[in-house]
């Protein structure tokens, strides 16, 4: 998942916290004003933005907040600095198949093959974040 959520999976986020709340014996008429809230971090991709996607979230999902990243902010988007980082172990090598590159970023990234530079900086059109 690169940097958000598909529309169910926040629909599953918010019907999980209901169901969770009305569990609890708390009642229905009341989550929205009391429960739980889930903030979720977006980058600005348009995707992220669709009016239609916004307003099914706000009207359906009120537990569901969305919060935008500042624009070209690659600095404060953690999965920037980790693609950053994968593209090293990739870069310049010459794969077979799809399936050896496959096979080298699942090491990568789910098996600990991967070293993040955590202190490197971030390019963003060509200037250095700081």
């Amino acid at each position: 998942m690169y940097g958000f959520l598909r529309i169910g999976a926040r629909c599953e986020l918010n019907n999980f916290l209901l169901q969770e709340w009305i569990e609890q014996g708390n009642p229905i008429e009341k989550f929205q004003d009391s429960s739980a809230k889930i903030v979720i971090i977006l980058d600005n991709a348009s995707f992220h933005k669709r009016k239609d996607i916004l307003d099914k979230i706000e009207s359906e999902m009120p537990n569901i907040i969305l919060e935008f990243l500042p624009p070209y902010s690659p600095d404060y988007n953690l999965i920037e600095l980790v693609w950053h980082s994968a593209k090293e172990y990739i870069a310049h090598r010459l794969f077979e198949s799809v399936s050896q590159l496959e096979e080298l970023l699942k090491k990568l990234l789910n098996q600990g093959g991967l070293v993040i530079k955590w202190e490197r900086k971030i390019k963003n059109k060509g200037n250095a974040v700081y």
